[in-house]
């Protein structure tokens, strides 16, 4: 059921109802994502023996990125990047107050898709980093040495903007909640957005969406999996270099 109205609506209130939004893996993804950046932040910072930690951190995001390109796709209404596309149009009727939907708005398309190249290009220059004492990225032996510390460069570099962005993300967030009373979070929480009945009255976007379900699902999850397997180094008959057990010196960039 994607649609059910809610009792308690007094005179001269609007009919509220509430519509699924959310299905569960694109809810576990953002959550799982929340924590395996807060991890591979934390960890990148502390540096030292937490960089394997660091490590691992970042081989989930890439197949957490990558399970989310291939559920853009192939998942449900509200996941697919279809659905929620920003154009020139859309994003002028969003600014204009004129732009109706129950998904990401345009505005905040724009942050997922930016998210998701971010988090890609940090994630996919780490696989290839150096720091020149004891830790090297799983992929690290198929660049030279002077390549490698260039992408390890550009991935500090990038760790910045990725903060940047996110600060943005969560500043947004909380913004919708003071000044629109829209909360966010709790549909990402439990799926549901609640809505007034007249603003999904002959809305085809909240009718079961036509594809998603477990063969896409586990195509993701497959697709996911054999990223991770890649970025590891496994496909290609080697395992990442062990590090020394020399502490990893911090400098004026996190090591992330």
């Amino acid at each position: 059921m994607n649609r059910d109205t809610l009792p308690g609506a007094g005179h001269g209130e609007a009919a509220v109802t509430r519509i699924r939004v959310w299905d569960l893996p694109t809810r576990l993804f953002h959550w799982l994502l929340v924590a395996a950046v807060t991890t591979a932040v934390i960890s990148g910072e502390i540096g030292g023996g937490a960089m394997e930690i660091h490590g691992i951190a970042g081989l989930f995001i890439v197949g957490l990125v990558t399970f989310r390109l291939v559920w853009g796709v192939l998942g449900p209404t509200h996941a697919r990047f279809l659905d929620f596309a920003p154009t020139p149009r859309s994003i002028k009727a969003y600014l204009q107050g004129r732009w109706h939907g129950h998904g990401h708005n345009p505005i905040g398309a724009l942050s997922v898709i930016a998210l998701l190249a971010l988090l890609a290009a940090q994630a996919g220059t780490g696989l290839f980093g150096y720091d020149e004492i004891s830790f090297s990225g799983p992929l690290f032996a198929l660049v030279d040495e002077p390549f490698a510390l260039t992408l390890t460069g550009l991935h500090r570099q990038l760790a910045y903007l990725l903060l940047a962005l996110l600060a943005l993300h969560v500043a947004a967030v909380l913004a919708y909640l003071r000044f629109r009373k829209n909360n966010l979070i709790k549909p990402m929480i439990t799926g549901w957005k609640q809505v007034r009945a007249g603003d999904v009255a002959g809305d085809s976007s909240i009718a079961p969406a036509g594809r998603g379900g477990w063969p896409a699902l586990l195509l993701a999850l497959a697709t996911a999996g054999a990223a991770v397997y890649f970025a590891s180094g496994g496909a290609l008959g080697f395992a990442a270099p062990a590090p020394a057990a020399a502490p990893v010196a911090r400098g004026s960039a996190p090591a992330w």
